[in-house]
């Protein structure tokens, strides 16, 4: 494996996009089999695509992707998917927090790095859908490399089942991995996922992991895939059954209030928008989580 790893860069790169190019034609799919239900008498949604380009400071190329957001189809009322490999150096406040958060004390005197990875929140249209969030993604520096990603339900009405649903599916893609990792990256995903000016958690869970590296960067990028692989069958199946039902004013009520909960995470503590906005990415691609409409009471 060279220092460099330009050939693991870039099959991580391809990967996140084959993976974002089935997401994208799974959820207009969703759109297309709305037949029945709230919303069904409405127009398919279909997603809005934009290339996204970041620059250095001096103006040159330091990388992009495709930012793809669908706004008020049936199922869903705004889901972002969002794709990216950005490259360059990283400034002075992004080198001290790597060099603290990692113990890279040299990144101030090669302080390159490469980023690449997936993106995906989605607001549902129908209360009775659960919002999700799924990333992955691959961080690599001249220092060390690292993966990272998981995802999680955030439904505001909830449902066991769902939950145990979701769960589920995201345990038997860890399991390949070795049995103790559903339990870890639960767990870890309980705790970055917790709102303390809340004292709650922003949803019901799911996976997460930051900083993975175990020296096998082939079996630390399977994992990863099966990570990303875990997020449809773990969430089509709770949206074909839920979109159909019938909501109300409290439910629509419950759903904005819990998203207000949803975007004061994100804007407060989570750590890919500060990464996103730090690093000079485009400020619409990394803000594309927040809901299009929220309310606080």
């Amino acid at each position: 494996m060279s220092a460099s790893m330009e050939t693991e860069k870039q099959t991580a790169s391809a990967w996140f996009r084959s993976l974002r190019d089935e997401i994208v034609a799974a959820f207009e799919r969703l759109e297309d089999t709305h037949a029945e239900g709230p919303f069904a008498d409405q127009t398919a949604g279909r997603f809005e695509v934009t290339e996204t380009k970041r620059a250095s400071a001096d103006g040159s190329d330091a990388g992009g992707g495709l930012m793809s957001v669908m706004r008020g189809g049936r199922v869903f009322e705004k889901v972002g998917v969002n794709v990216s490999t950005v490259y360059g150096e990283l400034g002075e406040r992004a080198q001290a927090a790597m060099a603290a958060r990692k113990g890279f004390p040299e990144m101030k005197n090669d302080p390159r790095f490469w980023a690449s990875g997936i993106s995906l929140v989605a607001h549902m249209q129908n209360p009775h859908c659960p919002a999700v969030h799924m990333n992955t993604r691959m961080f690599w520096t001249p220092h060390g490399w690292w993966f990272g990603g998981g995802s999680d339900l955030n439904p505001c009405l909830e449902y066991d089942e769902d939950t145990a649903h979701f769960h589920a599916v995201q345990k038997a893609h860890c399991d390949k991995h070795g049995e103790a990792e559903y339990p870890r990256l639960k767990a870890w995903a309980d705790e970055y996922f917790y709102i303390p000016h809340r004292n709650r958690a922003r949803g019901v869970g799911g996976i997460f992991l930051d900083d993975h590296n175990t020296g096998d960067w082939a079996a630390d990028f399977a994992f990863i895939q099966d990570i990303g692989r875990a997020f449809l069958p773990a969430f089509l199946p709770l949206i074909e059954k839920r979109r159909v039902q019938a909501f109300g004013e409290a439910e629509k009520e419950a759903q904005l209030v819990h998203r207000g909960l949803y975007a004061e995470y994100n804007l407060v503590y989570d750590r890919g928008t500060k990464f996103g906005l730090e690093t000079g990415h485009d400020a619409n691609a990394v803000l594309m989580s927040l809901p299009p409409l929220a309310k606080w009471v």
